[in-house]
C-alpha cells in the first residue's frame, strides 16, 4: 500500500487564485501562435485588419496586466486528484471557491456570477465555480482553470442523434450550429465537440475539448479527419473575424469522444471565442 500524501487546501486556494489571473491575462502560447498564423491565412483585407486589432489587444493585455476580454467568464475548474492524496485544513470545494474569489478580486477581473438564475443577484466575487472532479492514480493534484465567457457559451448546442446518424449528419450539425452562432461568439472561434457518453457527459466532453491544445489532433484517425472536415466547412461559411466576413471563422475544431449506449449517439458543440482561455498547474 502506497503512502498517503497530505495536501493542505490552502495550497489549492493559492493555485486556483493564480490560475484565474493567469488565464484571464495571457492566452495559451499555442493559441496565440495559431491566431498569428490565421492572420497570414486570412484573405479578406478587412479580416486581416480585425486580426491586427485582436493581436494588438493580446499584447496590450500582457503589457498592462489587464484582462484580454471584458467578459472574464464563469470559472470552470477541472481538477484531477490522485487517489493517494488526502486533503487537510478544510473543505476542498470551499478552498476552490476562495481561490476563485481571491483571484477575481485581486486581479481586478469582472465578476459575472449571479447566485440564482431567476433572482439575478450578483455574488460579487465570481463564485461559485463550476467544478469537474476526477480521481486518478498517483499522489498529484492537477488543476486547469478555464474561464468561460457567455457570448460564446450561449451558442452551445446538443443533439441526441440515434445510431443511424452518419458522420455527414454529425458534421452538418456542428457546421449548422456555428452558422447559427454567427458573430455572437466573437470569431475566430475554437470549436469543442463532444461525441458519445450520455446527455451530460457529452456536454462535458465538448467543454473539455476546448482545453486541448489547438495544435494537437485527436489521436484516433477517424476523429482527426472529422476535425479537419468540420474546420474546412466552417471556414467556408464566410463569417470571418468578428463577423466582418472572411476566410477564417474558426481556428480549430477539437473532438473528444466516449463510449455510449447502443441506442444513442449524443453530439454536443461548445464554442470558444478567439480568447479560449485556460491555465494549468499542479500540486
Amino acid at each position: 500500500m502506497s503512502d498517503v500524501r497530505e495536501i493542505d487546501v490552502s495550497l489549492v486556494k493559492e493555485l486556483v487564485s493564480r490560475l484565474c489571473i493567469e488565464a484571464n491575462l495571457y492566452l495559451p502560447k499555442d493559441l496565440e501562435e495559431c491566431i498569428g498564423c490565421a492572420r497570414k491565412a486570412e484573405q479578406s483585407p478587412v479580416g486581416r485588419g480585425v486580426f491586427d486589432d485582436l493581436i494588438d489587444n493580446i499584447e496590450a493585455a500582457k503589457q498592462e496586466k489587464i484582462a484580454i476580454c471584458q467578459d472574464c467568464g464563469m470559472a470552470v475548474i477541472f481538477i484531477d486528484i490522485g487517489q493517494d492524496v488526502h486533503f487537510v485544513g478544510g473543505s476542498l470545494t470551499d478552498a476552490i471557491n476562495k481561490g476563485v474569489a481571491d483571484g477575481y478580486t485581486k486581479g481586478k477581473l469582472r465578476c459575472s456570477i449571479v447566485s440564482d438564475p431567476l433572482e439575478r443577484v450578483n455574488t460579487g466575487n465570481n463564485t461559485p465555480a463550476v467544478v469537474h472532479t476526477r480521481i486518478v492514480e498517483g499522489d498529484k493534484v492537477s488543476i486547469t482553470v478555464a474561464p468561460k465567457g457567455f457570448g460564446s457559451e450561449n451558442m452551445s448546442a446538443l443533439k441526441m442523434f440515434t445510431p443511424s446518424a452518419t458522420t455527414d449528419d454529425i458534421v452538418d450539425f456542428v457546421v449548422e450550429s456555428v452558422a447559427k452562432a454567427g458573430s455572437n461568439p466573437c470569431p475566430p472561434i475554437v470549436v469543442g465537440v463532444g461525441i458519445g457518453g450520455d446527455f451530460e457527459k457529452c456536454a462535458y466532453l465538448a467543454k473539455k475539448a476546448l482545453c486541448r491544445s489547438v495544435s494537437v489532433r485527436n489521436p484516433k484517425e477517424l476523429y482527426a479527419r472529422l476535425e479537419e472536415q468540420m474546420l474546412q466547412k466552417i471556414n467556408l461559411l464566410g463569417i470571418g473575424p468578428q463577423g466582418f466576413g472572411g476566410t477564417v471563422t474558426a481556428l480549430c475544431v477539437n473532438i473528444e469522444q466516449a463510449p455510449t449506449h447502443i441506442a444513442g449517439l449524443p453530439v454536443s458543440v461548445n464554442v470558444g471565442c478567439h480568447v479560449t482561455r485556460h491555465a494549468h498547474g499542479e500540486l
